[in-house]
């Protein structure tokens, strides 16, 4: 019986390595397709303030559909389950600021798989990156490392029809369930005069998480949810707007973590 364990042991450890290896090349499969299209359509549909806005849209969609279909890849080869369906309600809502718990890098493909008009707040290196920094630009994805900069590219994008997501923890959470939460959605919205709709990231194991290297491999089967969290009207107090979002949120998510501990 022992012998057998071990062997059942190495086997699942064994799938899970490979389900590793898969997901990651696929992903960079996926961004090496789009990456000469990229480059070369930006000049093309970013002539003039229409056509720029029109070229934007065009890269939102693709990126939206080359998240679905990797989430689909996820699904079908790497024990990977998804419950995403409640940001289907967000797809024809007025524009918005998004705001998520982040514990894994996976989180901005679960929300932009089923939301084909976002754009995210991404950090300046990874817009930097060789991979997919030609498709975040042509999305018109904006850097963080410009406060006052980030907030008038995230207004813009807002008045063209688009919802913002930002991750207000400025980085995936170190300290379980929530890190303390920065000002930057909050002043966002009292600018564009939007309100803040608050998302809640579930999941099974803190894969590609912060303290997750990246050649560890997962306990499979993964599984991840996003649900709605509470809503925030335009926000006159940002101090009190974000402290209010991060109570909310750290309350929700601890529950979240109990029930499924339980």
């Amino acid at each position: 019986m022992l012998a057998l364990r071990r062997l059942r042991a190495f086997f699942r450890a064994f799938y899970a390595s490979i389900v590793m290896a898969l997901g990651l090349s696929a992903f960079a499969v996926l961004c090496l397709v789009w990456l000469p299209f990229a480059w070369i359509l930006r000049p093309l549909l970013s002539d003039g303030a229409e056509s720029g806005a029109h070229g934007r849209r065009i890269g939102r969609r693709f990126i939206h559909q080359g998240f679905r279909l990797y989430l689909g890849f996820l699904r079908l080869f790497c024990a990977n389950r998804f419950d995403l369906a409640a940001l289907d309600a967000l797809r024809n809502t007025p524009p918005q600021v998004l705001v998520a718990n982040h514990p894994s890098l996976l989180d901005v493909l679960l929300i932009v798989s089923r939301l084909p008009n976002v754009v995210c707040v991404m950090k300046a290196g990874l817009m930097n990156n060789i991979l997919f920094g030609a498709a975040a630009r042509m999305a018109g994805y904006i850097r963080n490392d410009g406060p006052l900069e980030m907030i008038l590219q995230a207004d813009a994008a807002l008045a063209e029809g688009a919802h913002v997501l930002i991750f207000p923890e400025g980085g995936r959470t170190v300290e379980f369930p929530l890190d303390p939460f920065g000002q930057s959605a909050a002043l966002i919205a009292r600018r564009a005069n939007v309100s803040i709709q608050s998302l809640l990231i579930g999941f099974s194991s803190p894969y590609l998480g912060k303290h997750w290297p990246l050649w560890r491999r997962p306990e499979l089967p993964l599984r991840w949810s996003v649900r709605m969290g509470a809503c925030y009207p335009r926000p006159t107090d940002v101090t009190a707007c974000t402290r209010q979002m991060e109570r909310d949120m750290r309350m929700a998510l601890s529950a979240q973590l109990g029930s499924s501990i339980s």
